[in-house]
């Protein structure tokens, strides 16, 4: 595990020294190495192997892809299996630079590294892993024919810039400049003016809004809980931010957001990164949820320069609003949208998601079915 946060943590400093220009985004294999960043079992001995395809990393319990013995191949196709053990992640540059145009994962992997896809540049679409859980830094920065990604039915964590630079991330955008997917915001770098993330969301990707110079306020909600690394690095007109639900709060978060003058904290907050608000110099007024006890209590740097010019309002009263039984769409309200997107995901209907299953769970059997939908039609006739 120290192995796997020191990595991720170089991965946001490298990230942000990128972001300012002092690193290109796109680097040779070899320029730059870390650890996995899945840690499977107690093992961080590797031996490394090769067949006729590929060279990878031969762990206890997986193996990981580690690079292709070719760029020039038109198709590639990456095995469940190797020497009996399961391929789990694509490592970092595995395949950067590719000529392929065609891919196909299996459903074992669960992370792709830093790198792997980039400037890959005749891929046209990729259909990710069934059981995919992070997907890398600018994992596919640069794929610039690529138009299709079929994400699974479940929230994929993905990091900064994973998709910059692709048709698939500019036809989003389109739709809506708060990218989301699956309940994750993946890019919100083209927003502008005041924006409030909807209640169903429950991660924001790391760099999600980094460099946003039209980002005025924020408001996330209880639900995101980590505050990731660089999701606003120099987002100079950035005002205001309330984050309801946050319990961490990573390196470079509000790196130099030198008007931020309102912060508002949730009381949950265990920990600040040492680098949170580095070359911040804005003088703010931070309102924290919860008692001065419980702020002395939060881990934080002891000399950070943006905490100690801080304001600090300690407000015990604010509560978040209370789960509404049936509200499955987290909306705030038990409604008749709720029933008709439980009746949908029923159906299996594609792109239906729940964002609190649970509260559509009136049976109170730990299982949603057709019975919670009779239940919540008759709750709803009552209720009229």
């Amino acid at each position: 595990m120290k192995a796997m946060k020191k990595a991720l943590k170089t991965a946001a400093f490298i990230t942000a020294f990128a972001l300012m220009g002092g690193l290109p985004l796109s680097m040779n294999a070899g320029s730059f190495s870390a650890a996995p960043m899945t840690a499977y079992a107690a093992d961080d001995d590797y031996t490394y192997g090769s067949d006729s395809n590929f060279n990878y990393r031969k762990f206890s319990d997986h193996i990981e892809i580690s690079s292709a013995k070719s760029t020039k191949v038109s198709s590639v196709e990456i095995p469940s299996s190797i020497e009996g053990l399961p391929v789990t992640s694509i490592g970092m540059y595995a395949f950067q630079l590719s000529e392929m145009s065609t891919l196909t994962l299996p459903d074992t992997v669960t992370e792709l590294g830093f790198y792997t896809f980039t400037d890959c540049k005749n891929l046209k679409s990729v259909t990710l892993p069934a059981n995919l859980e992070k997907i890398g830094i600018h994992a596919f920065e640069n794929c610039t024919s690529l138009s299709e990604v079929n994400f699974p039915d479940h929230q994929v964590k993905t990091m900064d810039y994973t998709f910059d630079n692709t048709p698939w991330l500019d036809a989003k955008r389109k739709e809506d400049p708060l990218v989301i997917v699956n309940n994750a915001v993946i890019d919100g770098r083209t927003c502008k003016g005041d924006v409030t993330v909807p209640s169903n969301v429950t991660y924001v990707a790391s760099g999600a809004f980094a460099k946003n110079k039209d980002l005025t306020s924020v408001v996330f909600p209880v639900g995101v809980t980590e505050i990731t690394d660089n999701v606003f690095w120099y987002c100079d007109n950035l005002k205001s931010a309330e984050l309801k639900g946050a319990e961490t709060m990573g390196f470079g978060v509000f790196a130099a957001c030198n008007k931020l003058t309102d912060l508002k904290i949730s009381g949950n907050l265990k920990s600040i990164d040492g680098y949170t608000f580095t070359d911040n110099t804005a003088s703010a007024t931070i309102t924290f949820y919860g008692s001065e006890s419980k702020w002395n209590s939060v881990q934080k740097p002891s000399n950070d320069q943006f905490l100690q010019r801080a304001r600090l309002i300690f407000d015990e009263s604010h509560v978040e609003p209370q789960d509404v039984v049936g509200d499955i769409n987290k909306d705030g309200a038990f409604n008749v949208s709720d029933l008709v997107l439980l009746q949908k995901w029923l159906l299996a209907v594609p792109d239906t998601q729940l964002a609190d299953w649970k509260a559509g769970d009136l049976c109170e059997d730990d299982i949603l079915d057709v019975y919670d939908l009779v239940s919540m039609r008759k709750a709803l006739i009552a209720k009229n």
